[in-house]
């Protein structure tokens, strides 16, 4: 299965999953990284590292980011070199529950593809 990694500002990716798991049911191999503005930012980078080491099967994972360009974004981008790992950024909530549909039946690019369209 591919694994999730919400990365916000403040607790959206918190919020995100608990709103995913209340329509969808129990996610596994999905968690969530929260970035305050008085954070130490290679904490969170360790955070979402250990996000993704938790969650990743072999298969991949994918992280998904508030905004392209923010802090939560180019810190998952950071940690893109040791993993399969995509990221995208603009999560919402239809996209996350498509992406729990398909990410049980698609291969990486496949289930990226299905959560942009």
């Amino acid at each position: 299965m591919i694994g999730m990694v919400l990365v916000t500002h403040g607790r959206l990716a918190v919020e995100f999953r608990s709103a995913l798991e209340h329509v969808v049911g129990p996610q596994k191999h999905c968690e969530a990284v929260c970035i305050g503005p008085d954070d130490d930012m290679e904490e969170r980078r360790d955070d979402i590292l250990a996000a993704v080491e938790k969650v990743d099967d072999g298969s991949g994972v994918i992280v998904l980011t508030d905004m392209f360009g923010g802090t939560p974004s180019n810190l998952a981008i950071s940690v893109m070199q040791n993993h399969e790992i995509e990221v995208i950024a603009g999560v919402n909530l239809p996209m996350l529950v498509k992406l729990a549909r398909v990410r049980l039946e698609m291969d990486m690019r496949q289930s990226v593809r299905e959560a942009q369209d």
